[in-house]
């Protein structure tokens, strides 16, 4: 048996997974977020300690024969998170996490220090990475700065809290500048750009290896029979993408969740920093991925239903399955900045079209296909890496919608697979690092892929209509950006 561990933004997800990969128990504990200045976003790492003893008590009373079997424990969670804590061990301040964007003029500062950081890193400077957090705090915060004496991602503390040791994984140290992503190791030159050293970072370790063991008196609290092997885990996306058997060059899935995603597994190191690409270590071993990230996807459509005090449901159901070409109304879904490809955390989104026969059912097509056409950007900076994908699996909440699959097969020109299971969970896939920590098994015998339930062909007749739409799409971010900027 094996546990995997989520630690998200809304919540902490735990799984207890058996030999065949089916779930035997789930627990999930809500978490909260600060956000006590505009653009700040925090939240205190005692809350995911909790949250996460609350998951796995939970477990125990559900299925306490099999918690007692336990070998392996993997860890899997937000990325780019700065969890400060100082030499006795404690928690200096507030996480700052992934989608906090007060850091972007440390942002250019740590580019003009460290000329060859996309080289070196893979990736340009963004304010939801880590490194340019420290130097925020050091600007800002000097007395708390001056006490750091390790800098942990939120799952690295979970791991800290479980067995008292300091270790990080590729994929997910790969998002924090502060990784050689080519070599898999940390980069002496950015540690050294940001005023810190590797003695403040945590060991690395590849995701499905021994990084540690669980702490006894937690084994006994939980009734484990042995100390289980704890993993050294995955950041979210990777973690979703060992659960999808994504392993493999080539392999690749559209994610949307809150944020987007459109990944591509690779066999090496292919960065695209000019268009923001996302070129992180796998965390599995001798392998890499790219990822092209839109920071607003299923969320654009949940803040389309707040607007217009409508369930999500309801839209969808107006707006119906028949899809006979794009719409007239073009929708930028910036609502938080954007990643791939402009790394702009000033932006903000936009309609574009509006007039007075603009009625519901618009509004909800602009929102799915204004997503859609994000995703086609990171499409394309993918390719401008010399990634070539030729179809995708889907997962995420805004997955279940058809014609949203449909809408971004057609705007991407690719099939997009839909799974039996559409909420493929990073905790799963944690579970299978565990396991694979614990037991030595090779990844392709442990990592498979899901059940597809029906696959969306991209359609001819929509192709030349789509591809103008998107162009139109694509003169909008210059504008927008001049007039609000």
């Amino acid at each position: 048996m094996f546990i995997g561990i989520d630690l998200g933004t809304s919540s902490v997800k735990s799984v207890l997974l058996d030999e065949r990969n089916g779930i035997r128990a789930a627990a999930t504990a809500p978490l909260d977020v600060q956000r006590p200045a505009a653009g700040h976003s925090e939240q205190d790492a005692e809350s995911w300690w909790i949250a996460a003893l609350q998951t796995l008590d939970e477990l125990a009373q559900q299925a306490p024969k099999e918690m007692a079997a336990v070998a392996g424990i993997g860890l899997s969670g937000q990325m780019h998170g700065a969890t400060l804590l100082d030499a006795a061990g404690q928690v200096l301040r507030p996480c700052i996490l992934w989608n906090d964007v007060r850091a972007a003029a440390e942002c250019r500062e740590l580019e003009q220090r460290l000329p060859e950081l996309g080289r070196i890193t893979g990736n340009p400077a963004m304010p939801g990475f880590t490194a340019p957090k420290l130097l925020w705090v050091e600007r800002h915060e000097p007395a708390i700065f001056a006490k750091v004496a390790k800098v942990l991602l939120p799952k690295a503390y979970l791991r800290y809290r479980l067995t008292g040791e300091f270790f990080e994984d590729m994929s997910d140290a790969s998002g924090t500048l502060w990784l050689d992503v080519g070599a898999r190791r940390w980069s002496d030159e950015a540690l050294a750009a940001t005023h810190l050293s590797r003695a403040q970072m945590p060991a690395l370790v590849e995701g499905s290896r021994p990084a540690g063991q669980l702490r006894p008196d937690l084994a006994q609290r939980w009734g484990m029979a042995r100390a289980p092997i704890v993993a050294g885990g995955a950041g979210d996306n990777a973690a979703g993408a060992v659960a999808l058997g994504a392993i493999n060059p080539g392999d690749a899935f559209v994610s949307l969740g809150t944020s987007g995603v459109l990944w591509a597994t690779t066999a090496g190191f292919a960065p695209n920093t000019k268009a923001a690409v996302h070129a992180f270590c796998h965390c599995l071993p001798d392998t890499w991925h790219q990822m092209g990230v839109i920071l607003s996807a299923a969320s654009c459509l949940s803040w389309l239903s707040h607007l217009l005090n409508a369930p999500e449901a309801d839209l969808l159901r107006e707006r119906g399955e028949v899809l006979a070409r794009p719409g007239d109304l073009l929708f930028l879904p910036y609502l938080s900045g954007e990643r791939t490809p402009h790394n702009d955390a000033e932006i903000r989104g936009a309609f574009a079209g509006l007039s007075h026969q603009t009625g519901r059912k618009d509004l909800t097509q602009a929102v799915l296909e204004g997503v859609a056409f994000a995703l086609r950007d990171c499409l394309e900076a993918l390719r401008g890496a010399g990634t070539k994908l030729e179809e995708a699996d889907a997962i995420g909440g805004g997955s279940r919608s058809a014609l949203w699959l449909r809408i971004i097969a057609n705007v991407l020109d690719l099939p997009i697979h839909r799974l039996a299971d559409s909420e493929v969970s990073g905790a799963a896939g944690a579970a299978l690092l565990g396991r694979m920590a614990a037991t030595g098994e090779d990844p392709r015998e442990v990592c498979r892929k899901p059940q597809r339930s029906a696959t969306i062909a991209p359609e001819p007749a929509l192709r030349d209509a789509y591809d103008a739409a998107f162009a139109r799409y694509r003169k909008l971010y210059p504008g927008i950006k001049e007039a609000t900027r």
